[in-house]
């Protein structure tokens, strides 16, 4: 599939996916994911092609506005106008091929490098987490902040999330919190830090032929100290339970100004999507692999996209910018354990979501 908002070519032993949408942080649409999907399917046959890079084109004029990042999200208005007007039919779909390129790249048979340079939410987390290097530079600003809309951290983020060490993957789903590239590192979110002057070095010695791995050693810099680690000890102990009331209520009892703002900072959260990210975490630690923690996320994603909160997270915090959302429910203790039974629950054997 051809498209101008994912440029596709190979330079030497590489195969390079370079988003081109800078106006919209690189927001994946349907038509990015397919041609994503097709390129890699493509170059797994391609004994030319000895390794993979995904990153951002560079923005016209390079005007410094428009290289923001690697890739915000996905394509939110299509989700919502799907939402609102065919009843999440056009979203399904998005979901459905998205989570299929998701699993290609975690599954795929050649290295690939994702430079996370900048902005890095939600879909572009999807396509970055998979890659077996995960590039941070100084100007990365990670982040899956689905439930300030309704939604959940989806594309995988039940698998990467729920397997971060000390809670920090449920403090990171409730919250949506943003980390830096130290964060990222620290965590585990990246396998390294360059500077972002050194990236072109990276890739171009990469399309020579030098094994990645190599490549990004010598030029990875030493980061700054991780500021979330001075928290690590709270996150764990204040995030500990999957009940999310267990939750809010450690945070209140705390008494500490870092948790006063947490706690402030959830109760603008939708309480559906809060109580599913803990559930959707707690559940992947179960599954066999990949493939049935997306099958689970799809299952999610289809019934929570034609739910009220996510139209409602859209309007207040994108839309009109109020950010006053009306959630339903308005709160923890009315988002009863039928509903989330109901999220969870098993589609048609026609609907369920399967890999490419």
């Amino acid at each position: 599939m051809l498209t101008d908002e994912v440029l596709i070519r190979t330079d030497g032993a590489a195969g390079i996916l370079s988003l081109n949408r800078p106006r919209a942080i690189h927001a994946l649409t349907l038509a990015m994911v397919r041609a994503m999907a097709e390129a890699l399917l493509g170059w797994q046959r391609d004994p030319a092609v000895a390794v993979v890079m995904i990153d951002h084109a560079a923005a016209p004029d390079g005007d410094p506005k428009l290289s923001r990042g690697f890739c915000s999200g996905g394509d939110i208005n299509l989700l919502r106008h799907s939402a609102v007007e065919d009843g999440g039919i056009a979203g399904r779909k998005f979901f459905f091929d998205e989570y299929r390129l998701n699993h290609l790249l975690f599954t795929y048979g050649k290295p690939v490098v994702a430079f996370m340079d900048g902005i890095t939410m939600g879909g572009g987390v999807g396509i970055s987490q998979p890659a077996t290097f995960r590039v941070a530079t100084e100007a990365t600003r990670f982040a899956m902040p689905e439930t300030g809309i309704g939604l959940f951290p989806d594309v995988g983020g039940g698998w990467y999330l729920s397997r971060l060490a000390g809670r920090l993957g449920q403090y990171l789903a409730l919250t949506g919190a943003r980390l830096d590239g130290a964060e990222c590192l620290w965590a585990g979110l990246a396998t390294h830090m360059l500077a972002s002057a050194d990236l072109a070095e990276a890739k171009a010695r990469i399309s020579a032929g030098e094994a990645p791995g190599a490549v990004l050693d010598a030029l990875a810099i030493t980061p700054p100290a991780p500021r979330i680690a001075a928290h690590a000890a709270d996150i764990a102990r204040l995030f500990a339970s999957d009940r999310y009331e267990d939750v809010l209520a450690a945070l209140a009892d705390d008494g500490g100004e870092w948790a006063a703002a947490t706690l402030a900072t959830l109760h603008t959260k939708s309480p559906q999507t809060c109580k599913v990210a803990l559930r959707q975490l707690a559940t992947s630690l179960t599954l066999p692999d990949f493939a049935a923690n997306m099958a689970m996320e799809y299952r999610i994603g289809s019934r929570v996209l034609t739910l009220p909160d996510f139209a409602e997270g859209v309007r207040a915090v994108i839309v009109d910018k109020d950010n006053t959302p009306q959630w339903s429910p308005a709160t923890p203790e009315a988002v009863s354990q039928s509903l989330l039974d109901d999220i969870f629950a098993p589609l048609s054997p026609l609907e369920e979501w399967k890999p490419l």
